[in-house]
């Protein structure tokens, strides 16, 4: 019965990270591991380009967009 109850858990955790990668997509998210990401976005939705200047992370410098 323990089991049951791990596997449950472990379960959840990972439809959780998977509906949180689905719904970052959806929005347009490039790089979904930076925290700047979804401004460069919104940014490339408005303009149609990214500046490239999202923070640290290199998803957008590197012509991902």
């Amino acid at each position: 019965m323990e089991n049951v109850f791990i596997v449950a858990i472990i379960l959840l955790i990972v439809g959780g990270a998977v509906a949180y990668l689905v719904r970052a997509k959806k929005r347009g998210v490039k790089c979904v591991g930076c925290p700047d990401a979804s401004e460069c976005a919104k940014k490339s939705q408005e303009t149609g380009a990214c500046s490239g200047n999202c923070g640290s992370c290199s998803c957008c410098s590197k012509g991902n967009n």
